[in-house]
């Protein structure tokens, strides 16, 4: 409780115009979920609003537990927009915490929201992040392995992972975000995410907690669903994925197991000579 109060103070020097970066796209988002300006928003409207943000239940709790730290079961103004600035965050890959409230990044995407002030609001990326050059390496990549059915599983995913020399969170984070099926298994251009991720990391750049938009490959946007179900927040999170946890065939849950990597060890670029000589 006292955490939840101190979290909320730090959350309430930030001044409306500050999380909403003067954007009047904030306002309007407000007066959909707020009609009758009571000063609240409840859960339930909170979550049919935030859901279609297309993040996931996850990083939905955390936003709330974040916007609501002192437990009160609904959002004032200032919370609900400390959540949607987080969404933003959360969307432009960056972590889902205070610090981030500091960060300049675009509005908010939803899904269907309304929008009565008539803003142009961020259209989703028309490019791929993964470059020309780039693809055409990675695809290289991906034939040495012997695709079966065009997708690599996690057991011959390991060893390339595991030859960047990254730690084991990280790799761990690098799967869950290029298997953006859920299929414990990669594609071609699931695959490029990955490899993308690794050399941007090995460059000391962070692995997002979310992937960007622009990092999804053009083949899987049309795929894109959002879910019918909203659930009420806040939610309890759900367990952590099968690379930590249980084992499951297909998977790279071995990574924790297996190998002994470390923040510890330096990475240079010597150290994916691997990817590079296939």
């Amino acid at each position: 409780r006292a955490l939840g109060a101190s979290l909320g103070k730090m959350a309430a020097l930030i001044s409306l115009s500050q999380l909403s970066g003067g954007n009047p796209v904030y306002e309007s988002y407000y007066k959909q979920v707020d009609p009758a300006h009571t000063g609240r928003v409840g859960p339930t409207e909170a979550a049919l609003f935030l859901k279609k943000s297309g993040l996931s239940d996850n990083i939905l709790g955390k936003i709330w537990d974040l916007a609501d730290p002192e437990g009160r079961g609904y959002l004032d103004k200032q919370g609900f927009y400390v959540a949607l600035r987080l969404v933003a965050c959360a969307q432009n890959g960056h972590d889902v915490n205070l610090s981030s409230l500091s960060l300049t990044v675009p509005s908010p995407k939803f899904h269907d929201a309304a929008n009565p002030l008539g803003v142009a609001l961020p259209t989703e990326p028309t490019h791929w992040a993964v470059r020309v050059e780039e693809k055409s390496k990675f695809d290289g990549i991906f034939k040495s392995l012997l695709p079966i059915n065009g997708l690599l599983s996690g057991d011959k995913v390991k060893p390339v992972l595991m030859n960047s020399k990254l730690p084991l969170d990280i790799l761990g984070r690098v799967w869950d975000l290029s298997d953006i099926d859920k299929d414990g298994h990669l594609d071609r251009d699931e695959f490029a995410v990955a490899m993308h991720l690794v050399y941007r990391a090995l460059e000391k750049e962070p692995v997002p907690s979310v992937l960007p938009p622009s990092l999804i490959p053009p083949s899987k946007r049309k795929k894109t669903t959002f879910p019918g179900a909203v659930p009420v927040l806040p939610s309890s999170p759900p367990p952590k994925d099968s690379l930590r946890s249980t084992p499951s065939h297909g998977s790279v849950n071995s990574l924790n197991s297996t190998g002994s990597l470390s923040p510890k060890h330096s990475v240079k670029p010597l150290q994916v000579q691997y990817f590079l000589c296939l």
